[in-house]
């Protein structure tokens, strides 16, 4: 028997109904999903109902019935997925780890998100920075100069940007970023597979 505070946390999951609206979705009885299942239709029924809560690899088994993960029922449908990035919670990491020379500093922005659709990066470049090495990857990238100058070279051919400019470039492409002048500059990086 679980406790009214056990009982009380799962209830506002609402395992049980998001189990029936995906059976009705496919037009699926519960005597259909039982013969899936291997479950018995009274111990669904009490699942639906919300008078039972299915365990871990109960709920696998239904799960798998229609091609959901475990995570479908615990995420809250009515709230949408916020995720808080505190400035003192970021880690601070050299663009080349182990590197004297270095271009860039930069923190993840948005590393405690659990469905990340892009990464989000602060990147500083100190006076002391020297250029980065080309490199590339999937997807495309956006480049918000917040203070500074930097100048990025794209497949051979740099672009300068001021502050307040914004870049968007397809990162399968090699590029690379390099401070110009004398002051640290900072940026924002967003990186979308």
């Amino acid at each position: 028997m679980l406790s009214e505070t056990l009982s009380a946390g799962l209830e506002r999951y609402r395992i049980g109904p998001k189990i029936r609206a995906l059976r009705l979705q496919k037009n699926m009885g519960q005597g259909q999903l039982a013969e899936h299942t291997g479950l018995s239709p009274a111990l669904l029924s009490k699942i639906e109902r919300g008078q039972l809560f299915p365990t871990l690899p109960t709920l696998l088994r239904i799960a798998m019935v229609f091609g959901v993960g475990l995570a479908h029922f615990f995420l809250d449908e009515q709230r949408p997925a916020v995720s808080v990035t505190r400035k003192k919670e970021r880690l601070r990491l050299p663009d080349q780890p182990g590197e004297e020379a270095r271009c860039y500093l930069f923190e993840s922005l948005n590393f405690p998100a659990t469905d990340r659709k892009m990464a989000a990066y602060y990147a500083e470049f100190p006076s002391s920075s020297q250029p980065s090495e080309p490199h590339r990857h999937a997807g495309v990238e956006f480049i918000f100069v917040m203070k500074g100058r930097l100048s990025v070279n794209l497949a051979r051919e740099d672009t300068s940007l001021d502050e307040g400019d914004a870049m968007q470039f397809d990162s399968g492409s090699p590029h690379s970023y390099r401070r110009e002048g004398q002051s640290p500059a900072s940026a924002i990086i967003v990186v979308l597979p």
